[in-house]
């Protein structure tokens, strides 16, 4: 957890509320979230993985990265989409290095299009 937080900062990548041990401070407590869902055929790797408020985690489900990031502009919330390519990208690379991951190679490939188009 702490790699990530210190990678990517400590706010959700989805609704971008502050993420801490969940005290008085107004801090929500933070979870790790898989870009790539594991019924995807998201690996359990650092490069798959993003730190999320518990609401955003649990709301969000199966919905593709795009879906839910599209989703949550649409509530007022305000998701990291750069964060979102970075972590893609940086599995996408991941995924050529140490092979394998044959199903999540296309849903990375398609939601990498989706996202890099929805910033321009």
């Amino acid at each position: 957890m702490a790699v990530i937080l210190e990678r990517d900062g400590a706010t959700c990548v989805w609704c971008g509320c502050g993420l801490g041990p969940g005290d008085d401070r107004g801090l929500v407590t933070v979870t790790t979230e898989h870009v790539v869902p594991r019924i995807k055929g998201g690996p359990s790797w650092l490069e798959n993985e993003v730190a999320a408020c518990r609401r955003c985690n649990g709301r969000r489900g199966h919905r593709t990265p795009a879906e839910w990031a599209d989703e949550c502009e649409g509530l007022g919330w305000h998701p990291d989409r750069d964060r979102l390519v970075r972590v893609l990208e940086s599995l996408e690379t991941r995924i050529a290095e140490r092979g394998g991951q044959r199903r999540a190679r296309p849903y990375v490939a398609s939601q990498l299009r989706r996202l890099r188009n929805s910033r321009s």
